[in-house]
């Protein structure tokens, strides 16, 4: 079994949608790419990114910081939304 850890993105934050709405929020940080180093350097062989906005408005609005999170880990790092 593979355990990916998620880091789902909104507005450029790391968020939590409660039930999946997207009028209630909570918010993990504001440094996605900081928060996704550190799942690498905990020890994560892969990572998974969502891009909240983008599954709801229907194109890759977060799309520039899921590329800077690919380009800074080594680990793969898998996209959805």
């Amino acid at each position: 079994m593979r355990i990916y850890p998620a880091i789902d993105i909104k507005d450029g934050k790391c968020v939590r949608l409660t039930q999946g709405s997207f009028s209630d929020v909570t918010v993990y940080g504001d440094e996605p790419v900081k928060i996704a180093k550190k799942w690498e350097l905990s020890g994560a062989e892969f990572l998974h990114t969502v891009d909240l906005d983008g599954a709801q408005k229907g194109s890759g609005i977060n799309r520039q910081v899921i590329i800077k999170i690919a380009q800074t880990l080594k680990i793969p790092v898998q996209t959805g939304g």
